[in-house]
């Protein structure tokens, strides 16, 4: 059986890593889509899909289960974004969520969905992790190594922290100076 999972990634951490190899045990395949593949270099999304492509394909590598990791780029229309997932992966037989929406779409496309429990949710999340990274707080602990390893080769938190600077006229950063 193929599982299907989508996460942004931003970045890849201990709560989808245990999500991960959980899932692990109910699957002889598993699709990581990784989600929101065209966005990357801001506060929210700060790194690129190749770069969360090889902190996911790092970390998941002892698991036992086959892996592929696929980029999904967003759909601003929620009717086809599952036609748009399974033409952009491997078939699957189940997707496995706990987002609201994901679920619903999946759902109401026939697709069987699984939930899981969610890990110290809390700190296990990437809007708190980002945050920690900007202010040089502990972040290393919340990710598997390999994630640690990556984002340190890219001058991650370099790039997080650069991006999530404003102006001196209080605006955000962003790529157009006007």
């Amino acid at each position: 059986m193929r599982g299907f999972y989508i996460g942004r990634f931003q970045p890849y951490h201990n709560g989808h890593h245990q999500m991960v190899e959980e899932i692990a045990d109910e699957v002889d395949e598993l699709v990581l889509g990784i989600g929101s593949a065209g966005d990357s270099h801001s506060p929210r999304n700060p790194f690129t899909a190749g770069e969360r492509i090889m902190m996911v394909t790092k970390s998941v590598a002892d698991f036992d289960v086959t892996t592929y990791a696929v980029p999904i780029e967003d759909l601003d229309r929620n009717s086809v974004w599952v036609s748009h997932v399974q033409s952009m992966s491997p078939t699957f037989d189940v997707a496995y969520s706990n987002n609201p929406l994901v679920i619903q779409l999946f759902t109401e496309a026939g697709v069987e969905v699984r939930q899981s429990p969610m890990f110290n949710r809390d700190v296990l999340e990437g809007t708190e992790l980002r945050d920690r990274m900007i202010h040089d707080k502990d972040w290393r602990s919340l990710v598997p190594g390999p994630v640690e390893r990556v984002i340190d080769e890219i001058g991650g938190i370099e790039r997080l922290q650069r991006v999530s600077e404003t102006d001196s006229n209080g605006g955000d950063a962003t790529a157009d100076p006007s």
